[in-house]
């Protein structure tokens, strides 16, 4: 799908400190169209600001790349290890800012929501969000379940985008 008068292009990112997923969708009205997907990937190896920085460069280049008008990013799954925690947080706070200091607006969704919003059940599998995926967008080539998770989270924001425009307008 082409960049058309009226259509919006939206960037859902899956943040990850080892991978992050991001999906690129165009958006017509109701209809979806395919755009991008991959991940960001970072070596476990590499000092956590070293980790940190590749993510937030990655996520510039996708910005700058295909220019969406908005993101979405997917709240994280609190991990028992404290630790693990603490350090997917830090790359969601980077999935959350970088896209937001390029001027592009911020929406997050719980991973219940993703699910929910597309396979109908928050309790849903990744093999059934991933098959929902393909089937609203029958383009759509991602090599990575980081990558389906993300236009998982770009589809759930094109749902409900227009209820969290009028939220933000509220605040």
């Amino acid at each position: 799908m082409i960049l058309s008068a009226g259509s919006i292009r939206i960037l859902g990112l899956d943040p990850g400190l080892e991978h992050t997923g991001f999906g690129v969708i165009e958006v017509v009205g109701n209809q979806y169209g395919f755009v991008a997907a991959g991940r960001i990937t970072t070596q476990v190896s590499d000092p956590l600001a070293v980790r940190l920085v590749k993510i937030a460069d990655g996520i510039g280049e996708v910005l700058q790349t295909f220019r969406p008008h908005e993101a979405a990013v997917e709240e994280v799954f609190i991990n028992i290890n404290g630790k693990s925690s603490l350090k997917l947080g830090q790359a969601r706070g980077i999935a959350l800012m970088v896209p937001q200091q390029k001027g592009v607006p911020v929406h997050e969704y719980a991973a219940r929501l993703v699910k929910k919003s597309l396979v109908g059940t928050g309790k849903a599998e990744k093999a059934q969000v991933a098959h929902m995926v393909k089937v609203l967008l029958p383009r759509a080539v991602a090599a990575s379940a980081d990558a389906f998770d993300a236009l998982a989270v770009a589809l759930t924001h094109a749902h409900h985008r227009g209820m969290a425009i009028k939220l933000s307008s509220i605040k």
